[in-house]
């Protein structure tokens, strides 16, 4: 073979397995709300926006978008020194107004003396939520976690006994009392609690790199802190409890404090 052709084979071999390595692959919508995981090569470092995030021994990461976010989003590769940007725009979305009346006053806006409670089960699903462990559940496919009808959805501004307050953060999904709850994906249990202020029975799963998710309103509690749950697990059964007009689960995807649709990740 002539010289030349192999050196200019040899060159576009360099070439691609360059491009190839320095690629960054994302799965997910550059969407307000959305999850999304990306795959790089595992020795680089990683930032969104100015954080550092976590890259797995097979290089996957994973980061989220926050429900306002007005601005694009910018990942930053950085390997041997060299620093790669990329810049997405980020699309907006539209949300629906959610009226939900019937609620105890003492829930829509709760009296002084259970302040300091509030305060500190907000601080221990903080802690939860603020996880950031080595787990690699977070790539893979999350499932519905009970079957039932969607009657509330991600991003709506409530409207509580005609109070407006603070926007949805889950899907709620309607189903019968005792219902059994699936784990949505494989992980750790680090909050199992049976009565919370506002939602009642609550379990947190921790999947790996602040992705976590959250149980709600649940009549019983199939689970404990520490234990190790596989996607699809019964975790609990469907309830009325804490701030709640009616039996469902109110399910969320977290990742760290910035709370995501769930409906970007679920299997269609």
């Amino acid at each position: 073979m002539d010289c030349k052709i192999i050196y200019r084979l040899f060159f576009l071999l360099i070439f691609f397995n360059s491009t190839y390595s320095n690629a960054i692959e994302f799965k997910g919508k550059f969407l307000q709300g959305h999850y999304i995981v990306g795959i790089t090569d595992p020795s680089a470092e990683i930032k969104i926006d100015k954080k550092i995030v976590k890259v797995s021994k097979d290089g996957y990461f994973v980061f989220g978008i926050d429900r306002d976010r007005k601005f694009d989003l910018t990942i930053t590769k950085i390997i041997d020194g060299k620093k790669d940007k990329i810049i997405k725009k980020v699309l907006k979305r539209k949300y629906n107004i959610q009226r939900i009346d019937g609620l105890e006053e003492s829930k829509v806006t709760p009296p002084e003396s259970v302040y300091k409670r509030i305060k500190e089960e907000n601080n221990k699903i903080g802690k939860a939520r603020a996880i950031n462990s080595d787990l690699p559940f977070f790539k893979n496919q999350f499932i519905m976690p009970v079957k039932g009808i969607i009657s509330g959805v991600y991003g709506s501004q409530r409207i509580l006994n005609g109070k407006p307050k603070w926007p949805h953060y889950g899907i709620d999904i309607a189903a019968k009392k005792g219902t059994k709850i699936k784990s949505s994906g494989t992980g750790v249990v680090t909050m199992a609690e049976s009565d919370l202020y506002y939602t009642g029975g609550t379990i947190i799963m921790d999947h790996g790199h602040g992705i976590s998710t959250i149980y709600s309103h649940l009549e019983s509690l199939n689970v404990k802190v520490g234990d190790e749950v596989l996607q699809g697990d019964v975790i609990g059964t469907v309830g009325s409890t804490g701030r709640s007009t009616g039996p469902h689960l109110d399910f969320r995807i977290n990742w760290f404090q910035t709370r995501l649709d769930p409906m970007s990740v679920l299997e269609n």
